[in-house]
């Protein structure tokens, strides 16, 4: 599971079910076990008369669990169906431009990471985002200060997770304590300006340090 999709995992609320829904089907439509997770969030989709709000969380959630297996086509096509239900889910369309961005279409995902801004200009994970974007395609200083604001907005998880992820790819020494430190930041720039590096490594490096 990368950093990104165990974020967006965390930042998703699954609203209030339908009485046919059943709680396996809604608690597991959450499970970090990714195969439960689309089984049951399909298993609740499948209920006809689910409520849009729930029905748009479920296909957002089984999306990120098929995102994190890589299944990107898949993943967007559910983002699609969430968004369509919901046009102002910000933490989708912030999703399903990461998803956009992983599968190499970056400039498919320029405009949901747009409109998730516009709905939420403090969301530390769409900013991360759009300093991948601007990254990626050799605009360091705008990563770079994109990426000072996934830290502003995202407190101290976010500063830990970019300290592991500099760390990985030697550009940052220091503890992972959450502070942002001039070593930090110039380890941050220093990444931004290479394609090669990304401040989020997997999630498997970072669990221990952020937990």
């Amino acid at each position: 599971m990368t950093v990104r999709a165990f974020l967006g995992l965390l930042a998703v609320s699954l609203l209030a079910t339908t009485a046919k829904a059943s709680t396996y089907e809604s608690h597991e439509c959450f499970s970090k076990d990714l195969g439960r997770r689309i089984q049951a969030c399909g298993q609740l989709l499948a209920q006809p008369d689910l409520a849009p709000n729930t029905r748009s969380t479920a296909y957002a959630m089984r999306a990120l669990a098929l995102s994190v297996l890589g299944r990107y086509p898949e993943a967007i096509a559910d983002y699609d169906e969430a968004i369509a239900l919901n046009p102002y889910y910000a933490i989708a369309l912030n999703n399903r431009a990461w998803a956009h961005f992983r599968s190499g279409n970056v400039s498919a995902a320029w405009p949901d990471v747009r409109r998730s801004l516009r709905i939420d200009p403090f969301s530390p994970h769409a900013h991360d985002t759009r300093g991948h974007l601007h990254h990626a395609e050799g605009r360091p200083e705008a990563a770079y200060n994109d990426y000072r604001r996934a830290m502003q907005f995202g407190g101290t998880e976010m500063v830990k997770l970019y300290q592991c992820g500099l760390q990985s790819f030697g550009h940052y020494t220091g503890p992972r304590n959450g502070l942002v430190s001039d070593e930090l930041l110039l380890g941050l720039k220093a990444c931004s300006a290479d394609k090669k590096c990304d401040p989020l490594p997997p999630d498997e490096e970072c669990t221990a340090a952020t937990s």
